[in-house]
């Protein structure tokens, strides 16, 4: 969750109202916001260094505000404001639209090489803007918000900001090689290649962390203006030449991205909450993007969409009593415009404001938020229910408490796991595997899900070789197995892995362990293979020892494999002694 921080008397001053702080922090509450902490820019600083001194900071009064991460439009003074003023009805909703002048539309054209690093651009311009320092902060604070939560640090949108009147159209989006790229970034003194631009933020605080994100590309991005005059090398930094000062009149936006949903979010949250200081308050001027293919497109579209929800539904929902139109009244204050049209059906209109709301219970929760949470009568559940475990868990503790008596020691792994974990390790092919894997995985051992538990309990025994002998581990946990038939195209299983580890393999020992639940569970031992009990059916598996591997059969269905681990998997988990394992899928047995 995002936290702003706003200065006390300048927001009192824009809500027309003061607060003490008590005052406030309930009307946070009722807005769906929390009040975290109040605090001053002296305190603030004295934190961050970790000392007392803090000198020419000043002592005025600073709200911490959370906001829910999905409020993009609540990350500024400006549309904390607008959304706070409109929730206490002093003002109208504001209305607005992006315009195209018939002459002098601005125009950026994008390179087919762009397609390369960031393939997605969306721009907008700001006419007739009045700044002043406190505004100029907060114009500068919003972006940096933006590119830390939807652009996640800069990876998936990155905004440069452009004082129009310093540049001239048409510009061109391109990527370059770096040692072609020549310019002065944002108050440096000299210029820089690409390279130099690398070498140089290397050790900067905080635009070192941006640099891995095109650094390994051939080419870098990089937006110029009719004249060759580089605005920005996104998505490090801008150019020094078109720099905004408060003495800028028009600004000109551009939002370079990998993900053109959010790209076209972020422009529409800059220009809703900053058009309010443009002469014509809440109006932006379209930009025609041209793409390589020769696509045209203008934005920003600031577009309104409707959607239609039941008054009566959304208040039983929420467990309260109210009229159609007093549901519309409530939407209304959160920005979103409702009118009753037929019977209790509500026309609610989504401003370019409110991207969080993408299905009737964004708008439902926008109700339940306007009546009060607090005021919500408390009421009994209309039916009795009596609360049981789970059959799945139960069983699952049984049969960990019957491991434990067996003299094994239970292990908790990690659900996450590298795909060689899975795969080369246990002798398998990857392609072979019905793994779910993680698009942005943070280190190399947390890849993809498991499909097995035996990664986990090798690395556990590797971790302990110390331990006296015989090593005897078990875990009774879920793995996770694509699966295409599912909503979520993946399902869980709940696996027991059992390993014993000692001088000698212990084969009888796994086999012992497995009758045992067997017998527990009153399942009898099939021996005519009618499909009547359990048996034990050969089984060729690359991570077994050969002719030492057995699948189990449960009622005909195989349920999983026990064997000696071959010696090529137990090296590869730096494992010194031979080991038997033993691992099924329980979930046959409920």
């Amino acid at each position: 969750m995002p936290t702003i921080g706003v200065k006390r008397d300048l927001l009192f001053q824009e809500l027309g109202k003061s607060y003490s702080d008590d005052e406030f922090q309930n009307l946070c509450f009722q807005f769906g916001l929390e009040l975290d902490e109040v605090t001053s820019e002296k305190q603030i600083i004295a934190k961050e260094q970790g000392s007392e001194q803090s000198d020419g900071a000043s002592e005025e009064i600073i709200y911490k505000i959370d906001i829910p991460a999905n409020r993009y439009d609540l990350l500024c003074l400006e549309g904390l404001v607008t959304g706070l003023l409109v929730f206490l009805e002093k003002v109208p909703l504001p209305r607005y639209k992006s315009i195209r002048p018939k002459n002098g539309m601005q125009k950026i054209v994008m390179k087919k090489s762009c397609l390369q690093v960031r393939q997605h651009l969306v721009a907008a311009v700001l006419r007739n803007v009045t700044l002043t320092q406190d505004s100029y902060n907060s114009f500068i604070d919003l972006q940096d918000k933006l590119h830390q939560n939807i652009g996640r640090k800069r990876s998936l949108v990155s905004i440069g900001t452009h004082d129009l009147d310093t540049i001239q159209g048409p510009f061109v989006y391109d990527a370059k090689p770096p040692e072609e790229i020549f310019f002065k970034p944002l108050n440096a003194e000299k210029e820089y290649t690409g390279n130099g631009i690398m070498e140089l933020y290397s050790n900067h605080a905080q635009l070192k962390q941006f640099l891995p994100i095109i650094r390994d590309s051939p080419v870098y991005p990089v937006i110029y203006d009719s004249k060759g005059v580089v605005l920005s090398l996104p998505p490090i930094i801008n150019g020094d030449h078109s720099k905004i000062t408060l003495d800028t009149k028009n600004i000109f936006i551009e939002c370079t991205a990998t993900d053109l949903t959010k790209a076209r979010i972020a422009v529409d949250t800059v220009v809703t909450a900053f058009s309010h200081y443009c002469s014509e308050k809440y109006v932006a001027e379209s930009v025609e993007v041209v793409y390589p293919d020769g696509q045209t497109f203008y934005y920003p579209d600031l577009k309104y969409r409707t959607e239609k929800v039941k008054s009566d539904k959304a208040a039983r929902y929420i467990g309260v009593e109210q009229t159609p139109d007093e549901v519309a009244k409530l939407l209304s204050r959160m920005h979103l415009k409702t009118e009753v049209e037929k019977g209790n059906e509500l026309l609610v209109e989504i401003p370019p404001t409110r991207h969080d709301v993408i299905h009737p219970c964004d708008i439902y929760e926008d109700v339940a938020i306007a009546y009060g949470y607090n005021k919500i009568r408390k009421t009994l559940p209309q039916t009795m229910t009596i609360a049981a475990e789970l059959p799945l868990n139960k069983l699952t503790d049984q049969v960990r408490q019957e491991l434990a008596c067996a003299g094994f020691t239970e292990a908790l792994t990690f659900s996450l796991c590298s795909r060689d974990d899975i795969s080369e390790k246990l002798g398998h092919d990857m392609k072979t595997i019905p793994a779910v894997h993680i698009s942005n995985p943070k280190t190399l051992e947390f890849q993809v899900a498991r499909t097995t538990l035996l990664p986990g309990i090798l690395k556990t025994a590797a971790a302990n070789k110390k331990m006296p002998l015989p090593h005897k581990l078990f875990e009774v946990s879920d793995v996770v197995v694509r699966d295409n038939e599912t909503e979520v195209g993946a399902r869980n299983e709940r696996h027991l892995c059992a390993l014993y580890g000692n001088k000698s393999a212990g084969f009888e020992i796994i086999h012992g362990l497995l009758d045992r639940m067997m017998n527990q569970l009153e399942i009898s031992w099939d021996a005519n293979k009618d499909n009547s009990g359990y048996y034990l059916r050969a089984a060729d598996d690359p991570t077994f020892f050969p002719q030492r591997c057995a699948e189990i059969i449960v009622y005909g269905k195989t349920i999983g494999k026990m064997g000696v681990l071959h010696p090529n998997v137990i090296s590869k988990f730096e494992l010194c002694l031979p080991c038997s394992v033993l691992e099924i899928n329980i979930e046959c047995f409920l």
